[in-house]
């Protein structure tokens, strides 16, 4: 029941800009360590060693923290704590965001959706912001939303925060660039290994809500995207919407040339789009929601 109710409360509530104003949300503060550690570590040579020790001693702490907050508040501290860790309702928000300002203007689309993806978006048609905003909402669907419950509802709080630190050090140095290419190879491989169950679970319900093909084909198309785990919830997200996700794109300047998931799947995207894929993403946490009351009553 701690994680219905969290669940409810990030719901509800989101990320309040009133509170977050005034103090640093957790991810905030994990994102300026790991930038620090960046900094302080990521300089001469053992960079891979160097990395993979940071992150040792960042997952061991954050099991310590999350059980030190536990022992002091109880499930009160875990039911708040989990509900700011969780991201269901500023995904919905940021995603919905995008739909609307591109109602109003490919400026407006190009701006709303450059808060939510990393690649270039100066150059975006109106279909390739709605695309980057869906690839967006499935791949943080999973990373935001069932991947944080999925460690929580298996290590308490001590895994919400082990998973999380994880995340975001990914997410911050997991890049194969020549300055992180090793330093952050541990913190890459270590959320891979971290979400590949819930990437699946993700692509599972979403397929299992929308089932417009198999889940053989899910597992092929999946395959085809260069994450190892990102591509499950964008395949099953493009069949359910039945439109071509990921595809080439470019970064810094450098134009990719990956497939597209459901390459057959329309290809030219309206703000339409986006809004069925904001509801997907509330009919996917209603689903766990759901499940997750009746293993709490049945436990």
């Amino acid at each position: 029941m701690t994680l219905a109710l969290a669940m409810l409360l990030d719901a509800a509530l989101g990320e309040p800009k009133l509170l977050w104003d005034r103090i640093p949300h957790p991810a905030v503060l994990m994102g300026r360590l790991i930038g620090w550690a960046d900094k302080r570590f990521n300089t001469g040579p053992a960079q891979k060693p160097k990395g993979t020790i940071l992150m040792i001693i960042l997952g061991l702490g954050a099991l310590a923290l999350g059980t030190a907050i536990h022992a002091v508040f109880g499930r009160v501290g875990d039911v708040i704590i989990c509900a700011m860790l969780l991201a269901q309702r500023s995904l919905c928000d940021h995603v919905a965001a995008v739909g609307d300002a591109l109602r109003i203007s490919l400026g407006d689309g190009r701006r709303a959706v450059g808060m939510i993806v990393g690649r270039d978006t100066t150059t975006m048609d109106p279909s390739a912001v709605a695309r980057g905003a869906i690839e967006s909402a499935a791949e943080n669907l999973s990373d935001g939303v069932i991947a944080p419950a999925f460690w929580f509802a298996i290590g308490g709080l001590p895994g919400l925060l082990l998973y999380k630190i994880t995340n975001t050090a990914d997410s911050m140095i997991g890049y194969k660039t020549p300055r992180h290419l090793d330093f952050g190879w541990a913190a890459a491989r270590f959320d891979d290994l971290l979400n590949w169950v819930p990437a699946r679970i993700t692509g599972g319900i979403i397929w299992a809500l929308s089932p417009r093909t198999t889940w053989a084909t899910i597992r092929a198309e999946a395959a085809l995207h260069r994450s190892p785990n990102a591509g499950w919830p964008e395949a099953a997200m493009a069949y359910a919407l039945n439109i071509a996700l990921s595809g080439p794109r470019t970064y810094d300047g450098h134009r990719t040339s990956d497939p597209f998931v459901n390459a057959h799947g329309a290809k030219t995207l309206t703000p339409d789009d986006v809004d069925r894929a904001v509801r997907i993403l509330w009919q996917t946490w209603a689903a766990v929601f759901c499940a997750t009351l009746v293993i709490g009553f049945v436990w």
